[in-house]
């Protein structure tokens, strides 16, 4: 059984900090690429960043600059550091994972194998 479990997130005021933290288990950690997705009640799921198992890394352009991905292989851990926090980057947090040997468009939501429960970022003053 896969699981990914998030974890960090909470209320923050803007120009803030949060670091969230996907800890995967049931997997081969380093033949999946990880991502981070959000949601809130007027948004469809958003991309936010994606790393490779090798550690290529891709935001979107809206937390470009301002959130930091990382991974430990050795940890099943993917990390994800957001700074500067502004109201917009409010909503549900959702870590995934996809296979590697998969080519389509990694901001696509619909191409993720596995997803875990999400976690909720409020930017709020």
């Amino acid at each position: 059984q896969v699981d990914l479990v998030e974890s960090g997130g909470g209320v923050v005021q803007p120009r803030g900090n949060l670091r969230l933290t996907c800890a995967a288990s049931g997997l081969t950690f380093n033949t999946y690429n990880m991502a981070w997705f959000r949601q809130t009640s007027e948004k469809e799921r958003e991309f936010v960043g994606h790393i490779s198992w090798s550690g290529a890394i891709n935001y979107a352009g809206s937390v470009q600059g301002r959130f930091l991905l990382s991974r430990d292989t050795a940890m099943n851990t993917v990390y994800l550091e957001m700074n500067n926090l502004k109201p917009k980057d409010t909503g549900v947090y959702y870590c995934a994972a996809r296979s590697s040997v998969k080519r389509t468009p990694y901001y696509n939501p619909a191409d993720y194998d596995y997803w875990g429960q999400g976690t909720q970022v409020t930017v709020s003053a």
